[in-house]
């Protein structure tokens, strides 16, 4: 896992301890996170952590669980994640997936996060997001806008809407940092799984496991 090294910060505060803290789930390294809905501040609820209207969701936008990602495209950890996690995203079929930039290690990551996420503006956001996880070089602003292009996304158009939305962008990265932040994660790939915080990779058989735990979880919870 990737240490944060820059990128977009805000000033610490008490959400700094709330991911650290919780009840232990069924697996090693999977704790449960705060009451999502419980938290007074409006960035932590259970709507914005996991239903984001801004984020576009992948897999079964209508799914029973939620898998939030913090990641950054510049992490080698993240992309080699990505097709396992897709796997098990497609197998299970009930899985709503939500990826949510955290450009930590610098400059270009924030721009690869801020081109990605102005291409939702053309309903190209997942195409965006695979082009850029799927490349096994180091990005640079030159090489995301061919990745990019090779993913049939106009990209003129995507810098002029990165431009045009500069502000409703900045505040989702600005969001996802404040969150990452607030759960204790201190590198990518990090995650929330229903309600666990999972600040690391796991192997697709664990992925499997936090899955079945987070629905009896949301079982127990309605009881």
């Amino acid at each position: 896992m990737l240490e944060s090294r820059g990128g977009i910060s805000i000033p610490l505060s008490r959400r700094r301890m709330l991911g650290a803290l919780g009840l232990g789930a069924a697996m090693a390294g999977v704790a449960r996170a705060p009451a999502l809905a419980d938290v007074s501040d409006e960035i932590l609820t259970e709507a914005a952590v996991l239903r984001d209207p801004e984020i576009p969701p992948a897999g079964n936008a209508h799914g029973d669980v939620t898998i939030v990602e913090f990641f950054d495209y510049n992490c080698p950890y993240c992309r080699k994640l990505a097709p396992e996690l897709a796997q098990v995203v497609y197998d299970d079929g009930k899985v709503r997936m939500i990826f949510k930039d955290w450009p930590i290690l610098g400059p270009v990551s924030v721009y690869a996060s801020r081109l990605a996420l102005a291409s939702k503006y053309q309903g190209k956001f997942a195409a965006a997001h695979e082009a850029l996880m799927g490349t096994s070089s180091r990005l640079t602003e030159p090489r995301i806008r061919e990745l990019l292009s090779g993913a049939r996304i106009d990209v003129d158009r995507a810098l002029k809407d990165m431009a045009a939305n500069a502000a409703t962008i900045d505040a989702i990265l600005k969001r996802n940092n404040a969150q990452a932040t607030a759960f204790g994660f201190n590198g990518t790939p990090a995650f929330i799984i229903g309600k666990f915080r999972v600040p690391g990779a796991l192997t697709m058989a664990q992925f499997d496991q936090a899955i079945a735990d987070a629905r009896k979880a949301a079982r127990r919870d309605k009881e």
